[in-house]
């Protein structure tokens, strides 16, 4: 009987498995946008992005859990992961950046894959309504505004 309930995953896996696969799903539909206007980034880096974050976030609600049951002793501080989260995003969107002949380009793309790594956070964080008011938001700037613009 317990090799059978080690084979069939507790709903904490099933639970962080959807978490990864809504981020996954919200990085992706920024990630189609950039890919169908031919960018630097586009669906799969956008997606690895979002999953990536949403990954870290797990992980690290796990640990600030483990560190809580070892007492006043050990301390954690989640908001420093969330700061390097955003700092590894940003070097990435950084990556995505180009200047060439006096002209800056990739600047919405990196932007993007920021945005994306911020999805991955909310939805690691369980905040799926925010994130996907996040993505509505940016699929408006990045297909309505283009217009304007």
């Amino acid at each position: 009987m317990d090799m059978i309930e080690g084979l069939i995953p507790d709903w904490t896996f099933i639970e962080r498995s959807g978490q990864m696969l809504v981020a996954a799903l919200f990085a992706g539909a920024v990630g189609f946008e950039r890919e169908r206007r031919d960018r630097e980034a586009g669906l799969r880096t956008h997606m690895m992005v979002g999953i990536g974050a949403c990954l870290f976030t797990i992980l690290m609600i796990s640990l600030v859990d483990r560190f809580d049951d070892l007492g006043e002793g050990v301390r954690s501080d989640p908001i420093r992961i969330v700061e390097a989260i955003t700092s590894a995003i940003a070097f990435l969107a950084a990556g995505a950046i180009i200047q060439a002949r006096g002209q800056v380009k990739g600047l919405t793309t990196g932007a993007s894959l920021w945005i994306v790594g911020a999805l991955g956070l909310a939805c690691g964080l369980g905040e799926y309504g925010l994130a996907l008011i996040a993505v509505i938001l940016t699929l408006i700037i990045l297909r309505l505004l283009k217009k304007v613009e």
